[in-house]
């Protein structure tokens, strides 16, 4: 089947301030998300997700490789030629309130998206953008207030409703929860969870978090310095990480019952992410692997398949030298001593509670 959208060897390379001085933020990056998947893509601050997320939203042009929707090359597409495109994948930013004008009310925020594209419901606008708040959680009472008038949470709400006014086949959320508090934060992936359960739509959602990643994706990606590291199913990912960099990521998010078990330690890794105007040679995580071996300074790793479940990982030692350290991090985080944890399959992703830890 074809996937919903391709991402085939994107590149993407900003300028430096001095000449011949460039960063390619994205770097041969290779990714696909079938129809109704969700796919988390994680990785610390400067890793390039977001920018990846623009790149397949076509709202930056890729320097290098192609981006396909649905088996069209939408690389080069002008600005007309992907306004239908458009209307098939939304996004969901960090900061609604910045996407949304202070000055307008929710009503007007909300009928823009029928502008735009000539859309007529059926039973009128009016009905259906009722439809829309009310599938998030919020009230037609909220119509007539700005956006000054609403919280994180409730704004990040009315950013999913507005997306969701064109009926998308696939939405990208770049941080979609990241400056809301733990409890605000599940509600907030409870109603993409419902999203998905009841129009079947497909997520890319952009995170630095992998214990929201882990709860919501089917598979996940890892990013370091432009590339893609490890991706895999989610579930088995969270179970047994294999590159050392997600195995320092998934150590550096400790829930409270790993804070309490003395199997449990975190994976410190030594520097500073290298430039991405400077990346290294060989392994660009190098630098700061605690399993560093010669070759890694001089020999790119390829990201290869390393089990039936379609994991891969970017990584010369996986997975026969990292398996048992990955097993062990994600065990003694959630307070197991042996077995990896219990995971969630694919597809069956629970319901969190408003005041549950992810």
């Amino acid at each position: 089947m074809t996937p919903l959208l391709e991402l085939e060897d994107v590149t993407k390379v900003f300028g430096g301030r001095r000449a011949g001085a460039t960063v390619r933020a994205v770097d041969g990056v290779t990714l696909r998300v079938g129809r109704g998947e969700t796919l988390g893509v994680a990785g610390e601050s400067g890793c390039g997700k977001s920018t990846l997320a623009r790149l397949a939203l076509r709202l930056m042009d890729a320097t290098d490789g192609v981006v396909r929707f649905d088996g069209q090359d939408v690389t080069h597409l002008s600005s007309l030629g992907l306004l239908p495109v458009r209307r098939r994948m939304q996004a969901v930013f960090q900061d609604p309130l910045a996407s949304f004008n202070a000055r307008e009310t929710v009503r007007r925020i909300m009928r823009e998206p029928f502008n735009v594209h000539s859309l007529s419901p059926s039973g009128g606008i009016d009905a259906k953008i009722e439809e829309l708040l009310t599938s998030v959680g919020l009230s037609a009472t909220d119509l007539d207030k700005r956006p000054d008038e609403f919280s994180g949470g409730q704004l990040q709400r009315i950013a999913i409703a507005r997306a969701l006014a064109v009926e998308p086949e696939l939405m990208i959320g770049d941080e979609p929860t990241s400056a809301l508090d733990p409890s605000i934060q599940a509600q907030i992936i409870n109603v993409l969870l419902s999203i998905q359960r009841d129009r079947n739509v497909a997520f890319l959602i952009i995170s630095h978090d992998l214990d929201v990643l882990g709860h919501i994706a089917d598979r996940l990606a890892i990013m370091y310095l432009g590339v893609v590291v490890e991706t895999g199913p989610g579930p088995a990912l969270m179970a047994g990480p294999l590159h050392p960099y997600t195995q320092a990521l998934l150590s550096a998010a400790p829930t409270p019952r790993a804070r309490r078990n003395q199997q449990w330690k975190r994976v410190l890794l030594p520097g500073d992410p290298p430039s991405p105007a400077h990346v290294p040679a060989g392994c660009r995580f190098h630098p700061r692997c605690p399993i560093v071996q010669p070759d890694c300074r001089t020999t790119v790793p390829v990201l290869r398949a390393v089990g039936p479940d379609g994991t891969q990982v970017a990584c010369h030692y996986a997975p026969e030298e990292t398996q048992t350290q990955g097993r062990a991090i994600a065990a003694a985080r959630l307070g197991h001593d042996g077995d990896p944890p219990p995971t969630i399959s694919p597809g069956q992703h629970g319901v969190l509670a408003s005041g549950d830890r992810i």
